[in-house]
């Protein structure tokens, strides 16, 4: 029963369950590279995220290499790749951006 009960949480999980999630650093099976570079991200771990998505293809890693390359404060770097994802750079603060990110993965 717990093990089906972990399975639907993992394959339900919403917006606060992910933010327990980085706040307790217990990662939780994910089965998108998106919310899991994002989990990488939003623990600080920004190489490990990183290295999850630079070779990734298309529109969506690019975002997100986009947003790794603004934490990072590379801001040209980062034009390139919200260019490539056919985005422009937020205004928002970083933490928006990762809360919105989050949410449009999930």
């Amino acid at each position: 029963f717990l093990a089906k009960l972990i399975d639907y949480f993992y394959q339900h999980m919403n917006f606060d369950g992910f933010i327990q999630s980085v706040s307790t650093g217990k990662l939780p099976g994910l089965n998108s590279i998106y919310l899991e570079t994002l989990w990488y991200a939003g623990t600080g771990n920004w190489n490990k995220a990183h290295e999850l998505i630079q070779d990734e293809p298309g529109k969506d890693a690019a975002l997100l290499h986009a947003y790794l390359h603004r934490v990072e404060g590379d801001q040209w770097n980062a034009e390139y790749w919200y260019r490539k994802a056919g985005e422009k750079c937020p205004s928002s603060g970083l933490q928006e951006e990762w809360q919105s990110l989050v949410k449009r993965y999930l």
